[in-house]
């Protein structure tokens, strides 16, 4: 799992830093769109991956899906991250999702590949080892596995009303439904969610990271397997009875 923040992250390649130039989505030379942030004092381990994107309001274009899906390859290798914060650094937006004006220009083949891209970006977020803290309502895309998530978080009779409708949804109301685990009321730099997302990962970071808790996990089921209670209850469960543990 992830760690966090202020100078540029230890990465495996070299990371452009904020002021190099790069092509960007609509093929002008422009700064990177997606940036890397490491969190430094006592914030060390937490990262943050911010979206720059300004004029396309952060959608998700090619040179934009490119540059993200690096920067998790790269952080995923990263040993001393422990939390990842994703963020914009775009006035008022989070992401504007899929770049409808970019993918126009496409032929079908380029469409599905895009789709496809798209799909891997999104599962890369949510089953990554990385922990990701979002700072804004998830946006679910429709063709990128919004229709496989949306049931699965929400039930299937709702995820249809909201599919079917197209209704889009406030904080507050995303949290009803428990799509999101918070929403907080603005304050005047436009920014609480951001600061609501990092004190709950100051709050993780100290806790057991993933790999250790897997091996604490088994070492504790290692001194189980000798037991006379484990074969007691496997064979209370094969009988379908209550199992008669002694402690021993």
């Amino acid at each position: 799992m992830l760690r966090v923040l202020t100078s540029a992250l230890s990465l495996t390649r070299p990371w452009r830093p904020p002021g190099s130039r790069s092509s960007a989505s609509d093929g002008t030379a422009r700064d990177p769109e997606i940036q890397v942030r490491a969190l430094e004092g006592p914030d060390k381990g937490i990262a943050e991956i911010i979206m720059n994107r300004p004029r396309a309001r952060n959608a998700l274009g090619n040179v934009f899906v490119s540059e993200l899906l690096e920067a998790l390859a790269q952080l995923r290798e990263d040993q001393q991250v422990r939390v990842l914060l994703f963020r914009s650094g775009v006035k008022g937006v989070f992401c504007a999702g899929a770049d409808l004006k970019e993918r126009e220009q496409m032929n079908e083949a380029e469409v599905g590949a895009c789709v496809q891209r798209l799909r891997g970006l999104m599962n890369e977020i949510a089953s990554s080892a990385v922990m990701g803290l979002i700072e804004t309502t998830r946006g679910l895309l429709p063709g990128a596995g919004g229709t496989q998530r949306l049931p699965r978080c929400l039930g299937v009779a709702l995820a249809k009303e909201l599919i079917f409708t197209g209704r889009r949804l406030s904080g507050v109301q995303a949290q009803a439904l428990g799509l999101v685990n918070h929403a907080v009321t603005q304050n005047e730099e436009g920014n609480a969610a951001y600061h609501r997302a990092r004190e709950l990962a100051q709050e993780i970071l100290p806790q057991v990271d993933i790999a250790s808790g897997m091996a604490i996990e088994g070492i504790c089921y290692a001194q189980n397997i000798p037991t006379q209670d484990r074969l007691e209850g496997m064979a209370a469960f094969r009988e379908k009875r209550p199992p008669r543990f002694v402690g021993k």
